[in-house]
């Protein structure tokens, strides 16, 4: 396939998204950085069979979730009937117990879903992380594609692909099937958060209105948005981006200054739809993930489409040990951080870090996984006019309605260390769009 034209284009692509603020914003020790977030041209390619194998594994394993947490707020029959360990529930940071026996409309708890796999060299996917809280990223490759149409027409003319254009769609198809009455509001906290650019851009391009906080509130049981002559207008649906303990000072952090009070009222009672659910977080633990497989076998008895990582809980006494034996060879991951922290290879600690660290892991054996590493492909990206071979991963969505439909698109995000197989924006990544062949 030719992309030769795309490819000189790359500068003025990348200067167009500068000029769209297509920016990726970190707040961290309390200090906000916000940088460009780059774009390679290359485009990752994806198979019309390979993606048709990957859609029907995805969409496995977000159903599968969908029912983990709709039984855990209810019934816990998985916990009741020992698939999965009462102490991995509770002890979660993302468990609520707020959540319990609040059924969400529909009774869809991850109306999008961010699921991030890579491909091993010995060509298999493999499944990393289950994003079901606030996953963010779509929006990237959107625009990422519409300047690259708009710069090189005769690119997307010569290939067949699927038309990525279509996420609004299936996002306002997602938002309209869970409203309980009246309009769709996306929630930000505004322009100091790491996705407000994706915010702002979602809103746009699905109709709904962008808020923050201040402009909704409860009342009689509802929630309003205040519009710009002053009235209030019913909301029906909100596509949150907010996490959790911030939505609601009344029901959840007493200190939040960006949520709306008892919005969590008026989601117990039915009368607005959030998206994603509160509470989600128990099922994106990174020591749930290791169950997922099981999940799918209790639930849909079916096996597995897609493998996770080899992946092993020093939770458990058998696991602990190996991972001791094999301390070298694995990467140890928190189950509480994200964006690339919390993340380290057991080969790339001194003696006196491995040390402090196993001293650490069997104090907090729930705070930990390791996994074996895989050597995952790379991609190749255009550094200074030449293309050099970088680690990758996608990042897939998978949108709930009355049925789940994955985009046929993607976040493919790249290292732009040549030795670094971590390849998160907030780690220094940039982006490429992900080509998926109609044939």
């Amino acid at each position: 396939m030719s992309t030769l034209e795309l490819l000189q284009h790359t500068d003025t692509v990348n200067e167009l998204l500068a000029r769209y603020g297509v920016k990726f914003g970190i707040y961290k020790n309390n200090t906000f950085k916000e940088q460009l977030f780059p774009f390679d041209a290359i485009p990752r390619i994806i198979g019309h069979d390979e993606f048709d194998y990957l859609e029907r594994g995805l969409k496995q394993r977000v159903m599968a979730l969908n029912l983990f947490l709709k039984d855990i707020y209810s019934k816990k029959q998985i916990v009741k009937d020992g698939v999965v360990p009462e102490d991995f529930i509770f002890a979660s940071s993302g468990y609520m117990a707020e959540c319990e026996d609040a059924m969400p409309p529909k009774g869809i708890y991850s109306h999008i879903s961010g699921i991030d796999l890579v491909k091993g060299k010995d060509g298999s996917w493999y499944i990393l992380e289950d994003n079901l809280r606030v996953p963010s990223g779509a929006s990237y490759p959107m625009i990422a594609r519409e300047l690259c149409r708009r710069s090189s027409p005769d690119t997307f003319h010569d290939n067949r692909l699927e038309d990525n254009r279509n996420y609004a769609q299936l996002l306002r198809k997602t938002m309209d099937y869970v409203n309980a009455g009246g309009h769709t509001v996306i929630l930000t906290p505004g322009r100091y958060n790491a996705a407000y650019f994706e915010h702002s851009y979602l809103a746009e391009q699905t109709g709904a209105h962008l808020a923050n906080g201040s402009e909704l509130i409860v009342e009689d049981d509802k929630l309003y948005y205040r519009a710009m002559d002053g009235k209030l207008e019913r909301v029906g649906a909100v596509y949150r981006r907010i996490s959790d303990e911030y939505l609601d000072p009344m029901n959840f952090n007493p200190e939040s200054l960006i949520g709306i009070p008892h919005i969590y009222d008026v989601f117990k009672k039915g009368n607005v739809a959030l998206l994603n659910a509160p509470g989600n977080g128990v099922a994106d633990d990174k020591g749930i993930y290791y169950f997922v497989p099981k999940m799918i076998r209790y639930y849909l008895g079916e096996e597995p489409i897609l493998s996770n990582a080899p992946t092993y809980l020093p939770f458990y006494e058998e696991d602990m040990n190996y991972v001791l034996e094999h301390f070298d060879d694995l990467v140890l991951k928190d189950v509480a951080e994200a964006g690339g922290y919390g993340v380290v290879f057991g080969n790339s600690m001194t003696a006196a870090q491995k040390e402090d660290f196993i001293a650490l892991l069997k104090s907090e054996p729930r705070r930990f996984i390791a996994q074996e590493v895989i050597d995952f492909q790379d991609l190749d990206i255009l550094e200074g006019g030449v293309a050099v071979p970088r680690k990758a991963d996608l990042r897939a969505f998978v949108l709930m309605a009355d049925e789940p439909m994955v985009w046929k698109s993607g976040l493919t995000r790249f290292s732009r260390n040549p030795d670094s197989f971590i390849v998160n924006s907030s780690q220094g990544g940039g982006f490429k769009d992900t080509w998926v062949l109609s044939q």
